[in-house]
């Protein structure tokens, strides 16, 4: 809870650059799900570094157009590239693809700062776009992301988000940009896999008992996670309890999972099967009674827990 509040106090500094035909703003609006910048700048507009804030801890600088970049500009603008946390870098997929001035501009953006994304936009009115992600990465030395999207479709905007939250993971500023985006739903399914994961990873240790306290980590970080992504801040004491219950509502396949283990061979699979699908169980539970609007406490993640784990079963 501690790692998530420092997070909350920290600020995400996003550095653009491409023409101004290559929809930059109407990227961000995608991104974040709202009004972030305005869009249908004109050529020669951005002569200056232009700052679009969103709820005081996010900031996007739009970088001059690499056509209209001038001299007395050029030192501020480098500023920005050296303190962004991520740089994305605007290609226009229906026009010139990297071209030299481009490539030049890379090159010294490169030198000060290596967190770039490439954004391929424009998809929607293009084609062969896997020969022109493999162009630019060809061009790159392959050590570069390349996402292709459309900000007019909205086609591979989570993709480019999911990429963007790999960034900031690294600098520890993820949970931050997560809690600001609008569409939730897909960045909760992203954590609840990812611990299910590592729960079933830490499932398969041979040791009879070794795993209860990192799995029941897992589950509690998912949780502090989650409460602060829909914004529904969790108390240590609640945290507690939701922990004690996720634990103690499943305490039969918890013993099922331990005594498992001492066979050869059965151990592995039982334990990570299970181990994930309780993860995965809690995550949903609390993602469903978030989105609905339904106050949680301990008997409710019981009950929504073995729902989870009684239809994952079925399915199964």
């Amino acid at each position: 809870m501690n790692q998530v509040n420092q997070q909350l106090d920290k600020e995400i500094l996003f550095a653009m650059i491409g023409d101004v035909n290559a929809g930059k703003s109407s990227t961000i609006n995608q991104l974040i799900g709202d009004e972030v910048a305005k869009v249908g700048a004109q050529p020669g507009e951005t002569v200056i570094v232009e700052k679009y804030k969103y709820k005081d801890k996010i900031i996007f600088a739009d970088t001059p157009g690499l056509d209209d970049i001038h001299t007395e500009n050029s030192e501020e603008t480098l500023k920005f590239y050296k303190e962004a946390d991520v740089i994305l870098f605007f290609l226009n997929a229906a026009g010139t693809v990297f071209s030299e001035g481009e490539r030049k501009h890379f090159k010294t953006i490169s030198k000060v700062n290596k967190e770039i994304i490439f954004v391929l936009n424009k998809i929607d009115a293009a084609e062969d776009i896997p020969n022109l992600v493999k162009f630019v990465k060809d061009n790159t030395d392959n050590k570069f992301k390349v996402v292709p999207i459309s900000s007019k479709t909205g086609e591979n905007i989570d993709k480019l988000r999911y990429e963007i939250m790999s960034f900031l993971e690294r600098k520890g500023k993820d949970i931050l940009f997560a809690k600001h985006v609008k569409e939730k739903s897909p960045i909760a399914n992203k954590w609840i896999l990812s611990a299910a994961t590592s729960a079933g990873a830490v499932g398969v240790t041979p040791i009879p008992g070794s795993d209860i306290v990192p799995i029941t980590s897992i589950q509690v970080g998912l949780m502090v996670k989650l409460a602060t992504l829909y914004e529904k801040p969790l108390s240590k004491g609640k945290a507690k309890e939701l922990a004690i219950a996720a634990v103690t509502g499943n305490i039969g396949k918890s013993i099922f999972r331990q005594a498992v283990k001492l066979i050869p061979g059965a151990g592995s699979i039982a334990g990570a099967g299970i181990a994930g699908s309780l993860t995965m169980a809690l995550g949903y539970s609390m993602k469903y009674a978030y989105e609905k609007d339904i106050e949680i406490d301990a008997e409710l993640i019981k009950t929504l827990s073995k729902n989870f784990m009684k239809k994952n079963k079925a399915e199964v």
